[in-house]
């Protein structure tokens, strides 16, 4: 007899069947224009040539770039048989890095996609490309950013944030000997796991976070929180469009969000995406947003667009309010319905 192994065969909750209900509904949605591809959807770069494409990492293992005005692939870089998790590129653009499930960084030559030198040496996933390990950080690493305003200052003087899942930041320089090098003090703000870092262009450190929250870390208050945003579920990635005074988050409940920088305050949420955003690029005045649900979707911030958008949403809640109101069951019993039926035909 031939078994199954198809999910719609077995026993299944109430629940997980309204929800796969609700997300093969949310799915058939264009907003954002979807590009669809094969498997989840990881991690998210820039092309360093070009804003008119993109570079995704795949759960199936491909490295992957696309072109988003058409939404087709102009480049496949194959060898992974492990989901990708994160990418970079080499200084000079030529070479491009992604971190595996395979405990290595596979990496390739950006135009000809020959397979270059693979890395080993890690014990568990790679979740971000340049990670290190250090005596006094086991935890696990889930992100590296680094300090822009150091950078330019001192183009020998190099600090490197990094943020894990026993939800500190530290930051150390690698400018000084492999040796001597040593850990900030830990930087806690939140409440657990840090999923994503971005400095904005005055330097000011942005986080993402399991705890719910983007939060933007001053860095004139030694990186101390004086600004909050709070989310309904984990914050995936955040960051800064500095052209419209806006901060853009993707969170796990499938909604990307843009908020008022200078407030706090949330001026739009855009959905379509049908599993959890994670993660999100901004190019000129377009979000790029990747998802688990294998899609990248584009939203507009130009501001005449997200006005349109934001009074498209609200004009959609208001009917589903009007018809949720209509639904609304009698309070009355089917009794008593009856009687008051019968009460109308009398007169």
């Amino acid at each position: 007899m031939a078994q199954s192994s198809h999910r719609d065969d077995f026993f299944q909750t109430t629940t997980s069947l309204e929800e796969s209900r609700r997300k093969a509904e949310k799915a058939r949605n264009s907003n954002g224009d979807p590009i669809k591809l094969q498997s989840k959807l990881l991690a998210i770069a820039a092309d360093p040539t070009s804003d008119s494409s993109v570079y995704v990492a795949e759960s199936a293992g491909l490295l992957r770039k696309v072109v988003l005005e058409v939404g087709e692939t102009a480049t496949l870089y194959r060898g992974p048989t492990a989901p990708l998790t994160s990418i970079c590129f080499s200084s000079d653009g030529t070479t491009i890095f992604a971190g595996c499930w395979d405990k290595t960084i596979w990496s390739w030559d950006v135009t000809s996609r020959t397979q270059k030198h693979r890395y080993h040496g890690h014990t568990d996933f790679v979740k971000t490309v340049i990670s290190q390990k250090f005596d006094d950080y086991s935890r696990g690493v889930l992100h590296l950013a680094v300090d822009p305003l150091v950078s330019e200052d001192d183009l020998q003087r190099i600090n490197v944030f990094s943020a894990g899942s026993d939800r500190s930041i530290r930051y150390f320089s690698l400018s000084t000997p492999l040796k001597e090098q040593s850990l900030s003090a830990p930087i806690v703000e939140h409440e657990t796991s840090v999923y994503k870092l971005f400095f904005d262009a005055d330097g000011d450190l942005w986080t993402a976070s399991a705890d719910k929250t983007a939060k933007c870390l001053s860095r004139e208050a030694n990186w101390q929180a004086d600004m909050t945003l709070d989310h309904p579920d984990f914050v995936r990635d955040v960051a800064v469009c500095e052209q419209g005074g806006w901060v853009v988050t993707g969170c796990r409940d499938e909604e990307v969000r843009v908020w008022n920088r200078a407030t706090g305050k949330l001026h739009h949420s855009f959905s379509g995406h049908f599993e959890e955003v994670t993660g999100i690029l901004i190019l000129g005045t377009t979000v790029v947003s990747i998802s688990i649900d294998a899609t990248i979707r584009q939203w507009s911030l130009d501001p005449t667009q997200l006005e349109m958008a934001k009074a498209k949403a609200e004009r959609a809640s208001q009917e589903d309010e009007v018809i949720g109101n209509g639904l609304k069951e009698s309070p009355l019993t089917e009794e008593e319905e009856r009687e008051l039926a019968g009460l109308m035909g009398d007169d």
